[in-house]
């Protein structure tokens, strides 16, 4: 069942980065097929990729669990699911693009069970990224496991990261930023250990000031075609929480700059691995 995906495209960064902006924007190509959003919960339909099911530890996934019957059981998910931007069903081996903040956590299980996948690695600027992560937080929109035991606050909101339970008397900002810190360290050090070949980076930025040309040199690089002229800016993504404009994160840069040794090391790594492997 895995030989129907073909050289599948996994678009990943920590939360809030803009990559359901590039995923909506990218699922217009012509040979692409997706789930048609992000892939929650078909993923974690597989019982044994649940955390509920390893303790609510985290949504983190080694190579260790991406056995035959896991593997055979997502890939069927997957295809069964798969339409192209005209809403057509494959009818042989398909490019999938795949897209869930989650699986930040999970690229050596991506990259065991589906051997030719490739990554791409959207890189933002982390203050903006902090802003909208507290944002997320407070919005009450990214609820992803309601009443998560031993979480005082009672709803944990995007991916749930390892060492989260330490967390649980930090006030919201810190908690955003240990959640972006761990998440970047684990993201970078897993890409860095798969071949350059697999793994494409992509700025936010360079995104959003120049969509056209950086969909259409993203594309060329995963062996994609691109036909289609896109609008600048680009629409936006139905995740947005309040209006995008220049400058957002400095509503909440007090509390970034409170928070920022935490995240200042991992910042620095990221934004030097991107520039490494920018398309």
């Amino acid at each position: 069942m895995t030989g129907e995906l073909d050289r599948p495209v996994f678009i990943v960064s920590p939360p809030r980065s803009g990559s359901s902006l590039l995923f909506r924007t990218m699922m217009q190509a012509p040979d692409v097929f997706t789930i048609g959003g992000e892939s929650h919960a078909l993923i974690e339909s597989v019982p044994s990729l649940h955390p509920r099911e390893r303790g609510w530890e985290s949504n983190r996934l080694t190579a260790a669990d991406a056995t035959p019957g896991v593997v055979e059981a997502l890939s069927v998910r997957f295809v069964a699911a798969l339409r192209d931007r005209d809403g057509r069903r494959p009818d042989g081996p398909a490019r999938m693009i795949e897209k869930t903040p989650k699986n930040s956590l999970r690229v050596p299980f991506l990259a065991a069970a589906f051997p030719d996948a490739w990554f791409v690695y959207l890189h933002r600027d982390p203050r903006a990224t902090l802003s909208s992560m507290m944002e997320a937080w407070a919005s009450g929109r990214f609820r992803t496991y309601p009443r998560l035991p031993d979480w005082p606050r009672s709803d944990w909101s995007l991916l749930l990261t390892p060492g989260w339970r330490e967390w649980r008397h930090l006030p919201l900002p810190e908690v955003a930023a240990r959640q972006w810190s761990t998440t970047s360290g684990i993201l970078v050090a897993d890409l860095e250990a798969l071949g350059p070949e697999r793994v494409r980076a992509l700025s936010f930025e360079a995104l959003v000031a120049d969509p056209q040309a950086a969909i259409a040199a993203l594309c060329a690089s995963l062996g994609l075609a691109w036909d289609r002229a896109l609008a600048s800016p680009l629409p936006l993504s139905p995740s947005v929480v309040s209006a995008p404009r220049s400058g957002k994160w400095r509503r909440n840069e007090a509390a970034i700059e409170r928070v920022w040794p935490i995240v200042a090391a991992e910042a620095g790594r990221a934004a030097g691995f991107a520039k490494a492997r920018e398309v």
